[in-house]
This record gives structure tokens, sequence and C-alpha cells, in this order.
């Protein structure tokens, strides 16, 4: 009875097999962050430009019409010089004009934001101001400060003023309600509470109006060269690009306007970097934007 007994639990047990582990799944490399927003506009680049000097080329089209992209940066190489001399003019009018559209443009909003009698008398004519084409004011421009670079920074600060005077003055303005009345609890001063709190609550805004004004800023120093440029030697590349159209250099007209577009480009990451930096480890609009 035992044996059988024995028998039939042996019948009835299941035979234990040997489980072999799997080996572990090789963890995948994910790419790095900066690589995502890099290498598919790289691509897009690289697929155009070979797309344009491929169809120049096929189509055989006359240089001064459309002139390819190896042209082009021949015509930047054989004129490098002047090409560096006029970007480095550019450059300065269009700082110089930026900074003071920055100085000018907080230091208003702050004078205007500080009393909202002040605000409603004189805010009506800087949007006047803004409105009006800055080549119809360029002559009087040009008789009151000369021509040149005193004229170009002008125009240039004039471009940027508005949009740093504009989104500084909302900043100021929509501070918090509720922090307004804390530091009024505590007796604070108008000033202390302008610099302390309103300042610091408007920096989202001001940062907002920085990546705006740097880009005008280049475009307004191109503008002013057109109107009050002086030519030479050391003229920018608004001059550089109406001598180069008068001549019917469309290769080196099309470096200017790519060497233009550069400087605009590179001020703009030159801000956003500084926004990031200013931003990034307190406001919402900058913090995680690296994920």
């Amino acid at each position: 009875m035992m044996k059988k007994a024995g028998n039939e639990a042996t019948a009835g047990t299941v035979p234990m097999r040997r489980i072999e582990e799997k080996p572990s799944a090789v963890p995948s490399v994910k790419p790095p962050v900066w690589t995502r927003g890099v290498v598919p506009p790289l691509i897009a680049f690289i697929v155009f430009i070979g797309g344009w000097e491929l169809i120049c080329r096929l189509a055989n089209v006359k240089p001064y019409l459309l002139p390819k992209p190896s042209d082009i940066i021949q015509a930047a190489s054989e004129n490098a010089s002047n090409l560096w001399v006029s970007v480095y003019t550019t450059i300065s009018e269009a700082v110089l004009g930026f900074l003071l559209s920055v100085i000018l443009g907080v230091g208003f909003a702050i004078v205007l934001a500080s009393s909202k009698l002040i605000e409603r008398s004189v805010y009506p004519y800087a949007i006047i101001l803004q409105t009006i084409p800055i080549v119809a004011i360029a002559p009087i421009i040009v008789i009151w400060f000369g021509a040149g670079m005193n004229a170009i920074i002008v125009i240039a600060f004039l471009i940027g003023f508005f949009p740093m005077l504009s989104n500084t003055l909302i900043g100021l303005n929509s501070t918090d309600h509720n922090m307004k009345n804390l530091f009024y609890l505590y007796n604070s001063s108008s000033l202390q509470t302008m610099f302390r709190l309103r300042l610091p609550a408007a920096l989202p805004y001001i940062m907002a109006g920085l990546k705006i004004s740097c880009t005008l800023a280049v475009v307004g120093a191109i503008v002013g060269e057109y109107i009050a440029g002086i030519g030479g030697g050391n003229g920018g590349l608004g001059y550089a690009i109406t001598v180069a159209a008068s001549r019917l250099q469309t290769a080196y007209l099309f470096a200017c306007g790519i060497s233009a577009s550069l400087v605009g480009i590179v001020f703009f990451l030159i801000v956003n970097a500084f926004s990031k930096w200013m931003l990034s480890s307190w406001h919402e609009s900058e913090m995680g934007s690296e994920g």
C-alpha cells in the first residue's frame, strides 16, 4: 500500500524543469538631449543647400540671377576683409543701440509704472512714436545727429525701444496684489516695493523684451546704414549690400545678407542663454527646458 501511494504521489507530481535565466536586455543608449534640437535642422540644412546647388547647376542659372552656394562662399572668401569690417561695424552699432534701448526702455517703464497718472499721460505718445515709420523720421535724425554712426545708433535704439518699454511695463503692472499688500503691511516704501518686488517679478517680461529688441537692433542698424550710413572702408553691412546690389554682385549680396542673419541669430542665442541663466532656477518658463 505504501509503495502504491508513493507511485501515485510520484505520478501526480509535475516534474520540475530547470528555469534558464534570460540574459538581461541591454539598456538602450539615448542620444544626448542637445542632439534632438541640432541634428534634424542640420539634416534639413544640408538637404536644402545640396538641392539648391544641384538645381542651379542642372538648370544653368546665371550667377547674377541666383548664385549657387559655392558662388556665395567664393564671393565671401574673396571679399573676406571687407566683409569682416562691415560685420564689425554693424555689430558695434547694433550693440550700442540695443543697450540704449534696454537702459532707457526699462528706466522709462519704471517711471511710468510708479504713477498711473504719468502712465496715462505719457504712454500713448510712446505708442504714437512706435507707429511712425522709421524711414519718415530718419532725415530728421540725420539732421540732428549727423550722418554716420550716431544717427545709425539712434535709429537702432528707436526700433528696439518700444518692445523693451512695453514688455517691462506689462511685467511691472502684473505683480501679484497679495505680495504688494504684504509689502504695504510691512511699511515698505514705493522704491523698496519697486526694486525688491515688482522689478524681480517682471524679469520674465523683461527677458521677452530683450529677445525681441536684440534682433530688431540688428535690423535697425542695417536700415540706418541704408539711410544715414557713410561709405568707404568702414561701411557696415547695409552699405555693403547697397554697393553689391548696384554692381549686380549677387553672390556677395547674398553673403552680406547671410552675415546679417547670422549676426541676428548670434545676438538672439546670447540673450536666450542669459534669459535661461536668470530664470531657470525659479521661473516655470525656463525650468525643465532641457528635457
